[in-house]
């Protein structure tokens, strides 16, 4: 019973170790977390969405019912010249059709005869048609496809937008990570230096190293420390280039505690957190990248000027015809012959103006066709390039942990016999001047590759969940 207590508080123990270590790391997921929600350049991309919108309901607002009152009087010397009211309410619709209702009352004594309407006024019920120029299409139906394809193309700038932001970011933690790695290698070597000076120390003493020994173990420390140093200074740089990413609440900038440390297993979890698959990057991943959408997006709308400006070729016709009644309750008192009509035709004769709008339209056309293609053939050839540096780092990273334990047993081995008296410090420092110098090479590269896969998050865009 006893023994089983005593695990149990060693289970418990190590438990609550853990998670005091756990709060002291900051993981990439958990920085990328910070920064996408309150870093004030993602919140400002996200604007754009809003901006897409605003834009969107003006453009609607074209669409929107008028109501419009006309009203005029004249009064001289007592004498009532004209009094003149129109009241008019007017729906657009999407083609070229305008549906309108009107109420005209007018009097006087030298009112224009054609103004003349019965004592209680004329109402009347229409429509207006563009039978040629601007009946599938018009400057008004253009402008709200726009908006609307408009309102898509934001959604993937503000994406751009924000993966920029965290690939500046995923940067940052990286350098970050890497440099306090390569300084908790310099402290673990300061560490050996320390004890071997020490051991050299008292075995000089009793008379079994000669007081060279002890100059040369010496001098290996101060290097050892020399070199902690340079590292402690790239370290708390790139920590305060961290800092330049996180906020808090109300855009306040954070900056990170002292105690807190990068997560040295990034290295196997930056793939999950990034949404990436170095396998499985297809060319949907370019057809579905950003730009390349917001390419096409605008292209769409190039199609839509074009339309529109195909259409300015044709005539402009246009048709009106209202039905007038002097009784507006009753239905049918509309009579067909009562009627107001009109008929606008207007044909410019070179169409001078509206063949080269034309043909600026078409040469736009063409001119983002290249550069869609250009983008894709980029994206494509730096996928390529980038898929293949992460393969080499794979390589180079498996060949320097094998140089690393094959260092590490040559600086044992050589430790042992200078123990026995047969080697030498110089050669125990010479060897372990290889070691710390591969380990570093290690960690680059396993910086580079890591920055290789933050490269490939930004060259597809895949955005950040």
């Amino acid at each position: 019973m006893k023994k089983i207590f005593l695990i149990s508080i060693l289970l418990v123990n190590t438990i609550i170790y853990a998670q005091v270590e756990n709060e002291n790391i900051l993981t990439l997921s958990e920085y990328l977390g910070y920064v996408k929600k309150y870093h004030p350049i993602v919140k400002q991309a996200r604007l754009k969405t809003t901006e897409g919108q605003i834009k969107l309901l003006k453009a609607r607002g074209a669409f929107d019912p008028k109501i419009e009152v006309d009203y005029n009087r004249k009064k001289f010397k007592k004498t009532t010249y004209f009094d003149k009211l129109n009241t008019s309410f007017k729906i657009p619709t999407w083609y070229g059709i305008q549906l309108k209702a009107n109420y005209e009352n007018n009097s006087g004594v030298f009112l224009n005869p054609e103004f003349n309407v019965p004592e209680e006024g004329l109402y009347s019920a229409g429509i207006s048609v563009s039978l040629a120029k601007g009946l599938l299409t018009n400057k008004r139906m253009a402008t709200l496809r726009k908006a609307k394809i408009y309102a898509q193309q934001v959604k993937a700038e503000q994406q751009l937008l924000i993966n920029d932001i965290f690939y500046d970011a995923i940067i940052s933690y990286l350098h970050w990570l890497k440099d306090y790695q390569i300084r908790q290698t310099y402290v673990s070597f300061v560490k050996n230096a320390t004890d071997r000076l020490t051991n050299v120390k008292k075995s000089f003493l009793k008379g079994d190293k000669p007081a060279i020994d002890t100059l040369e173990a010496n001098i290996n420390l101060k290097n050892r420390l020399l070199d902690l140093e340079k590292s402690d200074i790239k370290y708390i740089k790139s920590k305060l280039a961290l800092s330049n990413y996180l906020w808090i609440a109300n855009n306040i900038p954070l900056e990170l505690e002292s105690k807190m440390l990068p997560d040295v297993d990034t290295n196997n979890k930056i793939d999950l957190v990034l949404n990436m698959n170095s396998n499985k990057v297809t060319e949907s991943a370019i057809e579905n990248n950003p730009k390349v959408v917001s390419l096409q997006l605008k292209k769409e709308q190039l199609k839509i000027d074009k339309r529109l400006k195909l259409n300015n070729l044709l005539p402009k016709i246009d048709l009106e015809y209202n039905f007038l009644t002097s009784k507006y309750k009753n239905i049918i008192d509309f009579d067909t012959n009562n009627y107001k009509g009109g008929l606008n035709v207007s044909i410019p004769i070179f169409l001078r103006k509206e063949r080269s709008e034309l043909k600026l339209a078409k040469l736009k056309l063409q001119d983002i066709d290249f550069t869609i293609s250009s983008n894709k053939v980029n994206l494509r050839n730096k996928i390529n390039t980038t898929l293949n540096e992460i393969a080499s780092y794979k390589k180079q990273n498996n060949l320097l942990d094998n140089l690393i334990n094959d260092y590490l047993q040559i600086v044992k081995a050589e430790e042992r016999k200078f123990t026995l008296g047969e080697g030498s410090l110089f050669r125990i420092n010479y060897r372990e001047v290889k070691l710390i110098e591969t380990k570093i090479k290690s960690i680059q590269t396993y910086f580079y590759a890591m920055n290789s896969t933050a490269n490939l998050f930004k060259i597809t865009q895949v955005f950040f969940k």
